[in-house]
């Protein structure tokens, strides 16, 4: 080929004398030296003109506009396409399909989907562009807790260690780091909230560490099994948890390169300062964190905080409009007998469905949940802090029937009502006597629970001769007495414990008289009284 020809060699072999047979021995062909030799004279350029130029110079020189390809096709914003192509869901075969649409409009040649593969391959490739091609914009994020960790120190020289959890989103870079006092569920959440307010929205994709705040298990087949707290996190930002796989830190190597700019930006920058409380700390690394965000590039224009800002920021989610609360689970709670659950020593109802079977308790800041696998069996306000051996019941959650009832005065009344008038008469003066309602509750369910021994009108009656006597309040140990030997009979129904038959001889030796002492008559044995 022309472009091949060494024609700065030519010339200066030239130069020095050579014949054009001996300048093609050099490895050229005849064809090409005279080519060379007659561009030379043509421009009327020899060796001393080109001595300094390079080899490719001195080609352009004597065949300018030789080689150079022209494509018919017409050529699409190979910059804008990339842009694009890092938005989400879009391919290159959806621009490729946008760019054919555009050519047919404007009645050019359109390359296929192949060749535009291939050209925006090159492009790339030329642009130096490769460092952001893999990643979506606004698509996920990289989450992990740094090796490093830093300390707060009190007043008494006594240090505190403080584990700093680090956040990347891989397309701009744009880092986070929140400190917290240890690594527990519950500031595995909270570091996440934090991380999405930082961002001022949410990305679809979380990818973490295998760590048992986020992640059962995940096993090399099958399903991932994740936490509970954290499953319901990543549902209320709309999110699925996608962790890396098994000691495959390439998998998040976003995060992982993040956690090493921490170590400089913020571990380091900071080794020399004392705080003394976590806000403290927190404040000083969000301003290390602009700093580290803000920092250009080396191998590219821009920073992390420009390229968020331009091209990332626009496409998050926006946050729900409730903040997230962090929950707590236990698991395999029995529900008692009575149709309630403990927690923390107060009792809570569930429905009576479920007694003796285990349930699962979410607990928040302000309510307690109980569930039976994924369905929400009922939720109750959460006891204040240091209150012990409450119940709260819904009426909604026991069975149908009737339901307890504090015992007081107005019940107790409305109990001896039922019974009659007589025992009203002697309840109401039982609380006359009191000088409070609740010092004779006792004394006045005892009278009423006379009705489990006997019916409610021998109790009636009872009280109807008690009241006759000359007690003024009368009790439970006036009126079991009376139902006991039978008081409370009618008079043509009352049985006299024994009768004389006749009146006792004053001459026990006197054999005609009847025998003496109180025996029954034969009215008794034939009469109504048996």
């Amino acid at each position: 080929m022309v472009r091949k020809i060494k024609a700065k060699l030519v010339l200066r072999l030239r130069a020095e004398g050579l014949s054009r047979r001996q300048i093609a021995a050099q490895g050229m062909s005849r064809h090409s030296v005279d080519a060379v030799i007659a561009a030379a004279d043509a421009a009327g350029i020899d060796f001393g003109d080109v001595a300094d130029g390079a080899d490719a110079d001195v080609y352009v020189r004597l065949f300018p506009g030789r080689g150079e390809h022209h494509s018919v096709y017409a050529q699409p914003d190979w910059g804008e396409v990339h842009r694009e192509l890092a938005r989400v869901g879009v391919t290159l075969k959806l621009l490729h399909g946008e760019y054919r649409d555009a050519c047919q409009a404007t009645g050019t040649a359109a390359m296929g989907y192949d060749r535009f593969c291939k050209t925006y391959q090159q492009h790339v490739l030329v642009a130096g562009l490769t460092s952001r091609v893999g990643h979506k914009a606004g698509q996920s994020v990289e989450v992990d807790w740094s090796g490093k960790t830093m300390s707060l120190a009190s007043v008494t020289g006594e240090r505190t260690r403080v584990f700093l959890f680090v956040a990347c989103l891989p397309f701009s870079r744009y880092a986070f780091c929140w400190p917290s006092l240890d690594m527990k569920q519950e500031a595995w959440l909270r570091a996440h909230q934090a991380m999405f307010d930082w961002f001022g929205g949410s990305v679809p994709r979380i990818v973490p560490d295998n760590l048992k705040t986020g992640v059962i298990s995940h096993p090399a087949e099958g399903e991932v099994v994740l936490n509970d707290a954290y499953r319901e996190l990543a549902a209320h930002y709309c999110a699925a948890v996608l962790p890396g796989r098994v000691r495959k830190p390439k998998d998040k190597a976003s995060v992982e390169n993040t956690v090493s700019g921490v170590a400089t930006w913020v571990i380091a920058a900071l080794r020399d300062e004392q705080f003394a409380t976590l806000p403290e700390l927190r404040e000083a690394i969000y301003e290390r964190m602009d700093a580290y965000n803000a920092a250009p590039f080396q191998k590219r224009a821009g920073s992390r905080l420009s390229v968020f800002e331009a091209e990332e920021k626009p496409l998050l989610r926006p946050l729900p409009a409730v903040a997230y609360e962090i929950s707590r689970w236990f698991y395999g709670r029995r529900v008692r007998k009575d149709g309630h659950v403990v927690f923390e020593k107060n009792f809570y109802s569930v429905p009576y469905a479920h007694v003796g079977r285990a349930v699962d308790l979410r607990v928040t800041e302000r309510a307690l949940e109980v569930f039976d696998g994924d369905a929400r069996l009922t939720s109750h306000l959460l006891a204040p802090v240091g209150v012990t051996g409450e119940h709260y019941t819904h009426d909604s959650d026991l069975p149908d029937g009737p339901r307890y009832r504090q015992w007081d005065a107005e019940r107790v009344r409305e109990w001896a009502a039922r019974v009659g008038e007589n025992t009203t008469t002697i309840v109401n003066r039982i609380f006359e006597s009191v000088p409070v309602d609740e010092q004779g509750l006792d004394a006045a369910l005892a009278v009423l629970r006379l009705t489990r021994r006997y019916s409610a009108g021998r109790v009636e009656a009872a009280a109807r001769v008690a009241l006759g006597s000359q007690v003024r309040s009368p009790r439970y140990a006036h009126l079991r007495p009376i139902l006991e030997t039978g008081q409370d009979a009618p008079p043509a129904r009352r049985r006299p414990r024994f009768e004389p038959s006749s009146p006792p001889s004053s001459s026990l030796g006197d054999a005609s008289a009847e025998p003496a002492g109180y025996v029954r008559g034969a009215d008794y044995y034939a009469g109504e009284d048996r």
